[in-house]
């Protein structure tokens, strides 16, 4: 199958709708802490909270959302408004005294826990960035850049953050130079830093050079650190739907470089190699986990249906489409695209339910946690409604 005009045009509409009529009123006014700044994620079905703890991460990634919504969409005050909540929010209570940011904070700002890596660092940069462009704050500009700077430096100096492990078996994982990618990406396009080419450049060989293995078609989520596969049960852990993020996030660089044809092969290589592990044949959708040899998973929900890896091989199946007009994408788009909005969509609030079992039932139904927000649905949304509008540009 392929997609018409007609198709793409009803696709663009469908997106920008359910992201601006059904996504994001979930969320917002009503997540705005009026009270001590930032947002309330943690919610219920029906969107009633059940927690006001809240999580770094998701602080960042919301004031992005709302400042590229400013940025792209309608300059909204009122996007405006609340995006200076998360940005003073994070600014004010997320870091601690020796510059590094927090993972888990109370409500009022009061820390819970830190984590040994730094991405909280880098959804605050994307936030304060994102928010820069659309408000003129150079304060927020000068604080994305620095903080571009210390992730470089947390992703390049071992030892500045302390060890998960021993060094007894030495390993490296595909999501730092994924999110770094995609950091100087969102850098780049929305107050520039000419760190980002030549540091996007780099990561991207990591990935094509450690990561992907075309002798057993695959992307591997973690290597030894010259990129051999570690032969235990973390080393063979795949997660599909990470990998066809990451599938993307080059395919999204291709497009940047003019339609740069190595890239468009690398990333359409990454998202064929990881569709072929991922899709379940019986269900439908990404299942979360897979062993590299086919051999049994440690985790327990290695065969669920979490909501953001369907949000990512939505984006990576259709920008590998629109880039190639190969109809295999078409066709897989249309399966993911048809599952997803089926399975995890709420009709009766609004938004998607974040964990299924693997036959599609839902196996819990916040909407809100730790790890769940506004950014990967509403993210999908929004770049696949730009991505449609822009194809006659």
């Amino acid at each position: 199958m392929s997609y018409t005009s007609k198709d793409l045009q009803e696709l663009a509409v469908f997106y920008q709708n359910q992201l601006l009529q059904n996504t994001v009123p979930f969320w917002f006014p009503r997540s705005i802490d009026q009270e001590h700044g930032g947002y309330l994620f943690m919610r219920d079905a029906d969107g009633s909270l059940i927690d006001d703890d809240k999580a770094v991460w998701i602080q960042g990634r919301a004031a992005w959302l709302l400042s590229t919504l400013y940025n792209t969409i309608e300059p909204k005050q009122e996007w405006l408004d609340a995006a200076k909540s998360g940005i003073d929010f994070l600014n004010q209570h997320c870091f601690d005294t020796d510059g590094q940011m927090f993972f888990h904070v109370t409500r009022e700002g009061k820390p819970i826990r830190k984590r040994r890596y730094y991405f909280s660092e880098t959804f605050a940069v994307i936030a304060n960035a994102a928010y820069a462009k659309a408000s003129g704050d150079e304060t927020a500009a000068a604080k994305a850049r620095y903080l571009f700077g210390k992730c470089i430096e947390y992703a390049t100096q071992p030892g500045l953050l302390p060890p998960k492990f021993t060094d007894t078996r030495p390993a490296k994982g595909i999501g730092v130079p994924m999110i770094m990618m995609n950091t100087a990406q969102q850098l780049r396009e929305t107050i520039g830093d000419p760190r980002c080419d030549e540091w996007i450049a780099k990561w991207i060989e990591e990935i094509k050079n450690d990561f992907v293995k075309d002798d057993i078609q695959c992307v591997m989520e973690q290597v030894a650190p010259n990129g051999a596969i570690i032969d235990h049960i973390d080393g063979r852990t795949l997660n599909p739907g990470h990998a066809i993020e990451g599938a993307w996030f080059i395919l999204h660089e291709a497009k940047y470089r003019n339609n740069d044809p190595e890239l468009i092969k690398l990333g359409c290589k990454m998202l064929d190699y990881m569709w072929e592990r991922g899709w379940d044949e019986q269900y439908g959708g990404i299942l979360y986990f897979r062993d590299v040899y086919g051999k049994p998973v440690q985790e327990y929900w290695q065969d669920m249906k979490f909501w953001w890896p369907q949000n990512e091989t939505i984006i990576a199946t259709l920008l590998a489409y629109t880039l190639t007009g190969d109809e295999k994408y078409a066709r897989w788009h249309k399966m993911i695209h048809n599952y997803a909005y089926s399975k995890f969509h709420d009709p009766d609030h609004g938004e998607w339910f974040g964990y299924l079992h693997r036959d599609g039932t839902v196996a819990q139904t916040a909407k809100g946690n730790l790890f769940k927000g506004p950014f990967h649905l509403p993210r999908q949304e929004w770049y696949c409604a730009q991505l449609l509008s822009r194809l006659d540009d």
